[in-house]
């Protein structure tokens, strides 16, 4: 399944460096990164046969009357663990899941982003993303209490993770994700980090990648990394926004134009299929309990379907274009949070704008204004998006899209584990409930 100069070159270099482990990792449906260790001896074999492990210890995979699954690593993914001693070293490469008789996995989430981007080449698209991830360091996994008050960019003695962000972008490096800028963030203790644009697989493989560096690092300072979207009330949660662009085979950026903010009316309708969709696609974007407490209309995150230039409370951003650059015509997702599959959350909002261009749908009217309540919003033909995981869920369900896009497979696991998360929350007796009720009553 991989290419044989692929191959060959793994093979060589994990002779040539001493490489006894190779981790094969996947996500299960969730977005949880999963991995067991194999020798090298083993390998070579797996390129072609796969390696079978148990598919019912997943969430989301498959019963335990049909647990056998095969995973076929991906030689592109090949990367050696630079955190691993550099003797007797480790690598990991990201796989593929497919069934017993070598089908492609319905429930394997790189396979489902795989399908939609085989889509968008044959009708001629490249879609490339570049991801900013925001998330928090506290000092341990027990409560979020914060290590540092400094603010959005502050260089000063109190921002105690500069250290920490230097040494995680040269642990991504080392692994050959570029990193464009890391900086302390809005909100207490928070951070973000902006990786390079890339191919949306990779882009994918290398948030998982990503939020695995950024708490081992974090870990190895006594400090616990948090990508929950809203672990402190009254500061900014944490988004992971997605810049996406589409290209053309010959390297070209289709979303550039000369007029109209330099974006091409191909863009154009890109963006009007995220906005039409996103309330459906929510779910997948923002798929916790604690996800909705992010969004909220404060004029930083979006909450209604809008688009603009200036103003970073809409759903779809245009970021500036910088003269002489095509290659940077980009539009900047502003929902999804870093709980999110990645591979599921570039699924669906590309397929979303894939579907804007071949309906051809029209682009809403920019909206450059602050009134932000619900019936200006309406008379502007502008629509809400959920306000709840349950309200989410209820959307997600009625699409068609989503189901096209995830499969039966995954669209009815995620559908009943998320109903199960939204009963659990809704049942439970939160200490505010006591505060508010208990002695009043």
């Amino acid at each position: 399944m991989s290419n044989d100069r692929n191959v060959d070159f793994v093979l060589r270099t994990i002779e040539k460096r001493d490489i006894r482990f190779v981790r094969l990792w996947f996500t299960d449906v969730l977005g949880n990164l999963k991995s067991f260790s194999i020798s090298p001896a083993e390998l070579e074999e797996s390129f072609e046969e796969g390696i079978g492990f148990d598919g019912s210890a997943v969430a989301g995979f498959v019963p335990l009357e049909e647990s056998d699954m095969l995973a076929f690593p991906d030689a592109e993914t090949f990367q050696i663990l630079p955190w691993r001693p550099s003797s007797s070293g480790v690598a990991r490469i990201f796989c593929k899941i497919c069934t017993p008789d070598g089908q492609l996995f319905p429930g394997d989430p790189r396979s489902c982003l795989g399908r939609v981007l085989a889509d968008a080449e044959a009708k001629g698209f490249v879609p490339n993303v570049g991801p900013k991830l925001e998330y928090f360091y506290f000092g341990d996994d027990q409560e979020p209490t914060p290590v540092d008050h400094a603010g959005y960019f502050d260089l000063t003695p109190y921002d105690s993770a500069r250290d920490i962000r230097r040494s995680t972008t040269l642990m991504l490096e080392k692994m050959s994700i570029p990193v464009q800028y890391s900086y302390h963030s809005n909100a207490p203790s928070q951070n973000g980090i902006d990786l390079r644009y890339c191919e949306a697989l990779s882009c994918a493989d290398n948030i998982m990648t990503a939020r695995l560096v950024i708490k081992q690092e974090a870990n190895a300072q006594g400090l616990f990394a948090s990508f929950m979207p809203k672990p402190l009330a009254g500061c900014s949660g944490s988004g992971m926004f997605l810049c996406e662009s589409l290209f053309d085979h010959n390297g070209d950026n289709l979303f550039w134009g000369t007029e109209d903010y330099h974006l091409s009316t191909l863009a154009h309708h890109y963006i009007a299929g995220i906005l039409r969709y996103a309330p459906e696609f929510t779910l997948v974007t923002n798929p916790t309990v604690n996800s909705y407490k992010r969004l909220l209309p404060n004029g930083e995150v979006p909450v209604y379907t809008t688009w603009g230039r200036k103003n970073r409370s809409a759903l779809v951003r245009i970021p500036a274009h910088k003269p002489g650059k095509h290659l940077s015509a980009r539009i900047e997702l502003r929902n999804p949070d870093p709980t999110a599959n990645p591979y599921l959350a570039l699924a669906v909002t590309i397929a979303a704008g894939l579907k804007g261009i071949a309906d051809e749908l029209p682009l809403p009217v920019e909206y450059t204004g602050r009134d932000v309540t619900d019936a200006h919003m309406v008379s502007m033909g502008r629509t809400h998006l959920p306000r709840t995981l349950g309200e989410a869920i209820e959307v997600f369900e009625q699409s068609e899209l989503m189901r096209a896009t995830l499969g039966d497979h995954i669209c009815d696991y995620l559908l009943a584990e998320k109903r199960l998360e939204w009963n659990d929350y809704c049942t439970t007796i939160t200490d505010w409930e006591k505060s508010h009720y208990y002695a009043g009553f």
